[in-house]
């Protein structure tokens, strides 16, 4: 069996993804090749500026804080139970919404009954994201 080399044609290939690793392993005759996606790191910031936004977090996260009835530490987060209705719901959403234009490094997830029992928002992120929800959103 005649064995090509292709691995500076794939190299070639390959320039300016810099974003990508490339893996090649040799195994029997064959050349496996991998990308693996660098994990894009998150810079642990809020980016909120302006007083009117600040007001809005504010009052949001304010009512929030109330209505938790169950806090879960993460591995890299907290999940927060809530009843299950659509107003906290709607509540939940806005927080959501508020958040990403200020703190785009979280990762949010919501579970909702669907008998309307409870409502779980989860928010998870890189490094550093339990501390500064800790300290910054004091949840």
């Amino acid at each position: 069996m005649k064995k090509i080399l292709i691995l500076p044609l794939l190299a070639v290939s390959l320039v300016g993804y810099s974003q990508t690793n490339i893996n090649m392993k040799m195994e029997d005759d064959n050349v496996k090749v991998t990308n693996e996606v660098n994990s894009i790191k998150r810079e642990v910031s809020c980016k909120l500026t302006t007083p009117e936004m600040q007001r809005r977090k504010a009052s949001i996260i304010a009512s929030l804080k109330k209505q938790v009835i169950e806090k879960k530490e993460l591995k890299d987060g907290f999940s927060y139970k809530f009843n299950g209705s659509d107003k906290i719901i709607d509540e939940l959403s806005d927080f959501v919404k508020t958040e990403r234009l200020c703190c785009d490094f979280f990762d949010f997830g919501l579970s909702v009954k669907g008998d309307g029992s409870n409502t779980w928002l989860t928010i998870t992120g890189p490094k550093g994201t339990k501390n500064f929800i800790t300290s910054e959103l004091e949840l």
